[in-house]
């Protein structure tokens, strides 16, 4: 057994699987995100981890397996809460008990960096801090807005600004459909735009769904319909055709994704496109994803 207690539901981004989860806090200090229902469960109120307790993981987990682990992901929704000098000394003692260890990782969300200078990033960089996923989800404010994000383009470009200059590696995602039928062109025009400004390292789209229901998220967002699979097409042509990235590579892979695209862009946009425009002429012969093997 790993010395290392969790508290069920544990989630980690996909590229993280053959990773060591370490929770640093339970939950999400925001968890106020009417469309996200990971750190809804009774059990995942936000609560930062004492620091002896996680040390004393780092140390028995390293004295276990220490020459086994490549990669750490520090969990749950926003490690980088913390206050900079706690990670400072988390992140030593993974590289102390765990020398194997390649790549440390965590969830991040943009208010949390506002309160750290560039110096403290560079400082979590330095020391050993290597790639954060941000949750963008939009970059429209209306639609930030309505779904209770908490934050708007220009925190989200700050953010990944300071991250971006500290030579952090940001995986950024963006949820297709959830500005709705009424938003849907500004969501797609506006999430290129995000993307366009910062040149995330990684970019991702995922569907919006809910599992557990939509009355929450509509109880926040009057007059919100779900795009049909066609629309979700449309959109995503729209976001594709407003990219001007550089060396991003991009994956539209995830279980929620009718249509799997795969590529870095630029270079791939034309192909990208050329996907997508040919779903949205020719769903049937497009080789979408099943309706069963979407997992929602």
């Amino acid at each position: 057994m790993i010395p290392i207690r969790y508290v069920e539901p544990v989630f980690r981004p996909p590229s993280e699987a053959e990773s060591l989860i370490l929770p640093v806090t339970d939950g999400c200090s925001w968890n106020k995100c009417t469309f996200c229902e990971m750190y809804t469960a009774p059990q995942k109120k936000f609560l930062a981890r004492g620091e002896d307790e996680i040390l004393e993981s780092i140390r028995l987990t390293g004295q276990r397996y220490g020459g086994d682990i490549r990669r750490v992901f520090l969990a749950d929704g926003d490690a980088l809460v913390l206050p900079t000098r706690r990670l400072i000394s988390i992140l030593e003692a993974i590289h102390t008990y765990m020398p194997a260890v390649r790549r440390i990782s965590s969830y991040c969300l943009p208010r949390n960096l506002r309160k750290k200078s560039q110096a403290e990033i560079n400082e979590l960089a330095a020391a050993g801090l290597k790639m954060v996923y941000v949750g963008a989800e939009s970059g429209d404010d209306q639609v930030l807005t309505s779904v209770d994000k908490g934050e708007t383009f220009d925190t989200t470009c700050e953010a990944l600004g300071k991250l971006g200059a500290a030579g952090i590696t940001r995986s950024v995602m963006i949820l297709n459909g959830l500005g709705g039928k009424i938003l849907s062109s500004q969501h797609a025009q506006n999430s290129a735009r995000l993307a366009n400004a910062t040149q995330p390292e990684y970019l991702a789209t995922l569907v919006v769904s809910f599992p557990q229901g939509e009355a929450r998220f509509r109880a926040g967002f009057p007059g919100w319909e779900p795009l049909n699979q066609h629309e979700l097409f449309v959109e995503m042509e729209q976001f594709l055709s407003a990219l001007e990235l550089k060396r991003t590579v991009f994956r539209s892979d995830h279980a929620s994704n009718w249509l799997v695209l795969k590529g870095t862009l630029g270079a791939d946009k034309a192909r990208l496109l050329q996907q997508v425009r040919s779903a949205i002429a020719s769903p049937e012969a497009a080789h979408l994803r099943p309706a069963w093997a979407r997992g929602l």
